[in-house]
């Protein structure tokens, strides 16, 4: 158990909490010290295998992140922006390496992880998959490639209980795209239509976004020019490709000194 990582799972209860839980239980190379949930929660003071209807584990659930945090070698965290924030100023001051897969942040959450990760070691992405990193790099490759002769489109379809669109994969898919062309995404955007919009502005990136049923994650980049398209996808099945990236992160941020990461850095693609 030396060498093992001992790791701290924020938000236990949701169905991301949950898979990562079980991978990090399956891990020869990392065991779970806690996790934490909301004040008032049913699991808040319970054994977290009782809690989950199994055998009792010996794992506390916590309502203070403080608690588990500080006893913590990496911390994994898919809440929601305002706990992450929360969350990075402790994982700062604890020096723990701190693993982000929420999404929806504000500029002004970003700018206090950014200053968080001066002290501690922040891995966040959008979507911690292999296969979404690649599609990033592809998408980069691809616009830079192209002019805009080519409209690009970044089409993503998710389960009807995510809460914000565009999801976070499709924002780094289209950050990609903008890196590309060499401009910014912020300016070239086109993140929402409804009525008499009048035609496509040549050089923009639009996102749709589709949200029903159980659908994991999808995500398509289009590229719409005269008499061709080009279409580059990614479709996630199994929530686990998630959970599996996250650990692999929580692992390649030991030893790493303060700074803030991406998944492509972790993958070895950037």
């Amino acid at each position: 158990m030396s060498d093992s990582v001992g790791i701290a799972v924020m938000g236990g209860s949701g169905r991301m909490g949950q898979m990562l839980i079980e991978t990090i239980n399956a891990s020869d190379k990392a065991h779970l010290i806690g996790v934490t949930e909301r004040a008032g929660h049913a699991w808040v003071g319970e054994d977290l295998g009782e809690a989950m209807g199994g055998a009792r584990s010996g794992v506390p659930v916590f309502d203070d992140p403080l608690e588990v945090i500080v006893k913590a070698q990496a911390v994994i965290d898919f809440t929601s922006p305002n706990a992450t924030v929360d969350h990075a100023l402790l994982t700062a001051q604890a020096r723990c390496v701190h693993v982000i897969g929420t999404t929806g942040f504000e500029p002004a959450h970003l700018e206090k992880i950014a200053a968080a990760a001066r002290h501690a070691t922040i891995i966040r992405a959008g979507n911690m998959s292999l296969g979404v990193n690649l599609l990033v790099q592809l998408t980069r490759q691809v616009a830079a490639a192209l002019d805009e002769e080519f409209d690009i489109e970044v089409i993503e379809a998710h389960h009807g209980k995510k809460v914000d669109a565009p999801s976070g994969t499709a924002l780094m898919l289209g950050e990609a795209a903008a890196e590309g062309r060499c401009v910014s995404l912020e300016e070239v955007a086109d993140r929402g239509r409804d009525g008499i919009t009048g035609a496509r502005e040549t050089g923009q990136i639009g996102f749709s976004a589709i949200r029903g049923g159980d659908i994991v994650g999808e995500h398509d980049v289009l590229f719409a020019g005269p008499g061709e398209r080009i279409v580059l996808r990614h479709m996630a099945t199994d929530r686990g490709i998630f959970a599996r990236g996250a650990l692999k992160a929580a692992l390649w941020g030991q030893g790493k000194g303060p700074g803030e990461f991406s998944m492509l850095s972790v993958l070895g693609l950037g």
